[in-house]
Formats: structure tokens, C-alpha cells, sequence
């Protein structure tokens, strides 16, 4: 009896309980959000009038003291690919922007082929750096913001002051390699298909732009899906592919002599586009500290291992920041 005397009371009891446990978890999920927004809002994209053009660009911890860094992305890809590291360099007291290159950006496309001169490339990081006021900054590049990282380094070292390029080799050491050796002559075969008119763009958009997705095998799908983004936009792939029609084989990235920036070059030994035999051969070239990392991954660095890639990095960074 006295139990179902109780009862009642030990229902209501559970009741109350069940609901208070409901609220506070209501409440720990509301706060996790808010955390969320909060790590997240200081990651925005803006258009960013720079060379006559108007680029996108994704900018982080522009408020915060410390030096600042241009990141510089490749093909085919979008500043996406360094939103994790922009976070993590945010966070360490870092200004940070990584632009649409020309011809990624809607507001940045060109329609002439020689508009796409790496000359006018390097000319973008410039004017993007003067906008955002950066005298001085650290520059890192993957693939062709690698290629453009190099030309930047060699024509205006001044301003540069680190400059960690991802996979690509000095260009010089690239230029011989691709004339002299077999491996490199092998893995740069694409570039007379990269070259052709109208053919690559069919190629890669056909099929819901099936080729191209099957480049991005180390991508998130939400990484792919902001990559398409650009690349279904009208005049997207055509542009991104100029920069090899008008590029490979100029004088205008080669020659570039030796760099006395200090430089951090990264290379996976696994990269089926960029062999051994540039990669060793940049150190005939860098008269400044640098430094040689190899590590046992492909072509797409910061995907395959963001953790080592991004501390690496990091490291590298702080080891020689100015402020």
C-alpha cells in the first residue's frame, strides 16, 4: 500500500526530472551553435575591388596583430581549400585572405586568353595585398598559386616575407626537369590537352561534370559542392584553363634566377604531376634559409593530411613572424 501511495508522487518526480534533463540539453545544443557561429563569423568572403578586377575573397582575423598571410590556391580548385588553415592561422593571432584567382572570381574573368599572363597574375597579389594593407606578408601556394607564388617571390622578394610553396617546385628547376627528364616529360603529357581550344572545357563539364569531380578524389562532397559553385558559373573552366594555354612553355615563367626569401618547400613523393627530379633541383636555386620537406602523400596535400600539412605550416610561420 504504501508503495501505490508513492506512485503517483515517484511519476510526477520522474516526470520533472526528464523535463529539467530536456531543458539543459536544450540548452548545451543552443551553446554548442553559438560556439559554432562564434569560431565561424570571423570567416567571411568579400569582393574586393584590386587591378582593375573584382575579386572574391575569403578573409579571416583581419582585426588581429600579428603578420599577415595570402594564401593562393591552384587548379581545379577555389580559396575553399584553405578554409580549415585560415581558421587555425586566425587563431594564432594571424591577418589572413585567400582570393579566387583571376578568372575563379565571377567579378575577375577576363575573356582574352593573354589576360591570363602570369605577369598580371603576380600584379593580383600585389594590388589584393595593398588593399587589405599589407605591406609585408607570408605567401603560400599550391599548383599553379605555387607557380605564381615563385614568380611573386623572384620579382618582389621585398615584400614577401616567407614563402612556403605546396608541390610545385622552383620553376626554373621545373623548366629543366620537364626538358631533360623522362618522369617529368610523362606526368606533364596533359598540358598539350590542357592547351587545346574548347576540347578540355567539353571534357570537363560533360556528364554533369563528371571528369572534373573525379579530380577532387580527396575533397569533402561539401568541398566539391563550393568548387562547382565557380565552375559552373559561365566562363569559369575556360578561364582557369587559360592560365596553362598562355603560360606553359612562356619565357615569362622561366628564368626566374635564384631566391634568397626564406622558403619552406612542401612535396609529396606520391605526386603523379610533379616528380623527384624538380623537387631535389630547387635547392640549386634558394640562396636563403630554406628548408626541404617531403612527405608520403600525392599532389593534394592539405586534403590528404591537413594536420601535418597545416602545422607544418604553422610552424614555419611562427618560426619567422615579424610582429
Amino acid at each position: 500500500m504504501l508503495i501505490n501511495n508513492h506512485a503517483p508522487h515517484s511519476w510526477g518526480f520522474l516526470f520533472v526530472e526528464r523535463w529539467v534533463d530536456f531543458i539543459m540539453y536544450k540548452f548545451v545544443i543552443a551553446n554548442i551553435l553559438f560556439i559554432g557561429i562564434a569560431l565561424t563569423e570571423d570567416l567571411s568572403m568579400e569582393k574586393i575591388k584590386a587591378n582593375n578586377l573584382e575579386f572574391d575573397v575569403r578573409t579571416a582575423g583581419l582585426s588581429n596583430s600579428g603578420d599577415a598571410i595570402i594564401l593562393l590556391h591552384g587548379f581545379p580548385e577555389t580559396s575553399h581549400m584553405y578554409k580549415d588553415l585560415m581558421k587555425l592561422l586566425a587563431d594564432n593571432n594571424y591577418k589572413v585572405i585567400a582570393p579566387d584567382q583571376r578568372g575563379y572570381s565571377n567579378g575577375a574573368r577576363p575573356k582574352s586568353k593573354t589576360d591570363y599572363k602570369v605577369e598580371y597574375l603576380v600584379e593580383d597579389v600585389f594590388s589584393l595585398a595593398n588593399e587589405f594593407g599589407f605591406e609585408k606578408f607570408h605567401l603560400v601556394g599550391h599548383d599553379w598559386g605555387a607557380s605564381v607564388g615563385w614568380v611573386a617571390t623572384a620579382t618582389n622578394p621585398n615584400r614577401i616575407i616567407t614563402w612556403t610553396p605546396l608541390s610545385v617546385p622552383h620553376l626554373d628547376a621545373f623548366t629543366q626537369a620537364l626538358e631533360f627528364d623522362e618522369d617529368q616529360k610523362r606526368m606533364s603529357r596533359y598540358f598539350k590537352f590542357f592547351k587545346l581550344p574548347i576540347i578540355p572545357e567539353l571534357f570537363f563539364s560533360i556528364n554533369n561534370h563528371k571528369n572534373l569531380k573525379s579530380i577532387w578524389s580527396e575533397s569533402s562532397n561539401e568541398q566539391k559542392e563550393e568548387y562547382l559553385k565557380v565552375f559552373k558559373q559561365k566562363g569559369a573552366l575556360k578561364a582557369s584553363l587559360n592560365w596553362y594555354r598562355v603560360n606553359i612553355n612562356s619565357k615569362n615563367i622561366a628564368n626566374l634566377g635564384d631566391i634568397s626569401t626564406t622558403t619552406q618547400f612542401i612535396w609529396g613523393i606520391k605526386d603523379t604531376a610533379l616528380g623527384r627530379k624538380g623537387a631535389e633541383q630547387t635547392k640549386n636555386y634558394m640562396k636563403g634559409k630554406y628548408n626541404f620537406i617531403e612527405l608520403d602523400l600525392g599532389h593534394w596535400l592539405i586534403q590528404e593530411d591537413y594536420d601535418t600539412i597545416s602545422s607544418t605550416i604553422l610552424n614555419f610561420i611562427n618560426e619567422n613572424s615579424i610582429n
